[in-house]
């Protein structure tokens, strides 16, 4: 853009040059007939044509400058089109799509979280368990399921894994150690209401106690950790299909075991193997 303009210059400049040699010309003539007025004018057209001079000068310089810029600039082309030619062999090699940095991330940590979660389960399961049996060894035989919290043995991912998909179905690791929260619950409330006085406890209490009292006595639960089927009211455990999974669950992990004691039906909160 700049060359023709450039050359667009330079035919305006010769133009302009052809036409003070050709009034110089008529001065020259006129020179002849009026010597004492052509010299200001002679004078006037030395500098016009010494100013030309000078762009025509700068002109050449600005020509000579770009010419010696095109083999550069023809380099710079063929260094492009070789690095076009690389990118385009690599783009076939490869993925189509690169997995967002911040949802890897996110996955990464939050694979760890489980697993963080998994062992501290199973590090405060070991750890509850050890603290029972070191209460139980303290107490009498007979104030065994009475004189210690329920103990809450969780199970793990790998327990969970180890089911048949039919046995476990929806159930996640969450649910189900929500659900040994639940019965812990349930047994401790249940071992409240068997070792407190008759004057501490409400009327509407009273006979439920009375009926706990009498199941602690049978040789299958004495001495162990219980709760009945009616105790099942949430958050998580529930009489409804998710709670009956979670207890069979439970009952193939050996968590728990059932037995029926008069109209009751009884769950017992076992050690596992």
């Amino acid at each position: 853009m700049e060359g023709k303009q450039a050359g667009s210059s330079l035919d305006s400049l010769i133009s302009s040059f052809n036409k003070r040699v050709s009034e110089l010309q008529e001065l020259v003539i006129a020179r002849n007939m009026y010597p004492a007025s052509s010299v200001p004018d002679l004078t006037a057209i030395d500098g016009a044509l010494s100013s030309m001079e000078l762009q025509v000068q700068s002109i050449k310089d600005r020509l000579r400058e770009e010419t010696e810029a095109i083999p550069k600039a023809k380099k710079l082309i063929e260094a492009s089109l070789k690095q076009q030619m690389k990118l385009q062999k690599m783009s076939v090699y490869a993925p189509s799509h690169f997995p967002d940095k911040t949802t890897m991330l996110n996955s990464d940590i939050n694979r760890c979280l489980l697993q963080e979660n998994v062992k501290k389960h199973e590090q405060s399961s070991a750890l509850r368990s050890l603290q029972s049996e070191e209460e139980a060894s303290a107490l009498p035989k007979e104030k065994k399921g009475r004189g210690s919290s329920p103990p809450l043995w969780y199970i793990t991912v790998e327990e969970l894994n180890c089911l048949s998909s039919y046995m476990r179905g929806r159930l996640t690791l969450e649910k189900v150690n929500a659900a040994i929260n639940d019965m812990a619950s349930y047994a401790e409330a249940n071992a409240h209401l068997i070792s407190a006085p008759k004057q501490k406890l409400a009327e509407n209490l009273w006979e439920k106690a009375l009926k706990l009292r009498d199941i602690v006595t049978t040789g299958a639960v004495k001495g162990k950790h219980f709760f009945l089927e009616t105790d099942m009211k949430g958050p998580m455990l529930k009489l409804d299909n998710t709670g009956k999974a979670i207890l069979t669950v439970l009952r193939h992990l050996g968590r728990v075991t059932e037995t029926r004691i008069g109209q009751n039906r009884v769950i017992i909160l076992m050690k596992p193997n």
